[in-house]
């Protein structure tokens, strides 16, 4: 079994996400720690771009902050490797196709295996570009992580039908961000993708607190949370871990009571 198939197994998911770099590399790597001794369950890494198009302004800008402060792939990478010395948690990188082109995609790939990455997610490659990036991922071991959105309809069974790792239920239209009210029938989704296929669901844009966490997380595999991690990052700075930790213990709590 994958790592990240076990950060499904018997139990929802909690996956947040951060931002490399943002405040500092040095802050990132202690922030995974955090988390991952908080409970969360996959952690997704952000490797900062100068477009991040599926963003909205609050990561858009924890990216210009990172780039800004000298965050490179290379470097990334290598914070990589040193967490994953430390701490099992499946994580997957979460960018662009333009950060993996402009590094080389093989070696992009090849790299994020050998630090112990156990997945890539690309918002901005639709279904029909992905074979490039997947035929590469397999070939390393690395699960390229499918999205689907409300809109996505007829074709949530042809991209289900082919995903792996778990599946990223897209919450809402738009960009990322924080959103008081999702108005999205997610467990339809859900439903539509395990007709296709047996893989974890987890559902992500959008989800600020606990209340919502738990709602989503009764009708699907996971709760991705984004935004509302980059906001406290952005308003501690370096002094954001512990507020970061106890909001991923919040959140886990309230995705488990579901």
């Amino acid at each position: 079994m994958s790592n990240i198939k076990k950060a499904f197994e018997n139990k929802k998911a909690f996956i947040p996400f951060i931002t490399c770099g943002d405040p500092s590399l040095e802050v990132s790597e202690q922030l995974v720690l955090a988390m991952a001794e908080a409970g969360a369950d996959l952690i997704e890494l952000g490797i900062p771009f100068s477009d991040p198009t599926a963003e909205g302004p609050v990561i858009q800008a924890a990216s210009t902050r990172a780039l800004a402060g000298g965050a490179t792939t290379d470097k990334i990478m290598e914070m990589a490797g040193r967490i994953r010395k430390k701490t099992p948690v499946p994580m997957v990188f979460m960018t662009y196709a333009n950060v993996v082109f402009s590094y080389g995609t093989e070696r992009f790939i090849k790299q994020a295996a050998q630090a112990g990455m156990d997945g890539l997610i690309l918002p901005d490659v639709p279904y029909e570009e992905k074979a490039e990036f997947d035929s590469v991922c397999r070939r390393y071991g690395l699960e390229l992580i499918s999205l689907i959105a409300p809109t996505s309809h007829e074709r949530i069974a042809m991209i289900a039908r082919e995903a792996s790792g778990f599946v990223y239920c897209v919450s809402s239209m738009g960009v990322t961000g924080m959103r008081s009210q999702i108005t999205t029938d997610v467990g339809q989704m859900v439903s539509l993708v395990k007709a296709q296929k047996d893989i974890p669901c987890a559902v992500g844009f959008g989800i600020s607190g606990p209340e919502q966490a738990k709602d989503f997380a009764a009708v699907s595999d996971g709760v991705i949370v984004g935004s509302a991690i980059v906001k406290l990052c952005e308003q501690y700075k370096e002094k954001c871990v512990p507020y970061v930790a106890e909001f991923v213990r919040k959140m886990k709590a309230a995705v488990e009571s579901c």
